[in-house]
């Protein structure tokens, strides 16, 4: 299970930029994760309340914002709504379709409360 390894790398970076007595502020930590990425959200998300158990960012939550599996043809210029890694362009039949997304693995942001500490 990498989720785990992801989730942790992920609250390393969260405490990179929240100091720890602004840690029991965190409410959301914003993430986007491709259909290629090789993750699977909910268990991403998870194993981030696993990593998180028992620290001062025990009250992060993991939003996760899927992102599709798209491409370009390279040939025509088409931009193609992918639903299986096949990289044939439906529209002119040319094999030459380069991913354009899909693979991301982003930590976006991290939302505060905004009550004080």
């Amino acid at each position: 299970m990498h989720e785990l390894g992801i989730a942790t790398s992920i609250l390393d970076i969260v405490q990179q930029y929240v100091p720890a007595e602004r840690a029991g502020l965190v409410r959301l930590v914003h993430v986007r994760v491709g259909e290629m990425a090789g993750v699977v959200p909910e268990t991403l998300a998870f194993c981030f309340s696993v990593a998180t158990e028992g620290t001062p960012y025990r009250s992060a939550v993991l939003a996760i914002e899927q992102v599709p599996m798209m491409g370009r043809c390279k040939d025509c210029g088409a931009t193609l709504t992918m639903s299986t890694p096949t990289f044939w362009c439906p529209e002119c039949n040319s094999p030459r379709v380069q991913l354009t997304s899909g693979r991301e693995l982003d930590v976006l942001d991290v939302e505060l409360d905004d009550a004080a500490p």
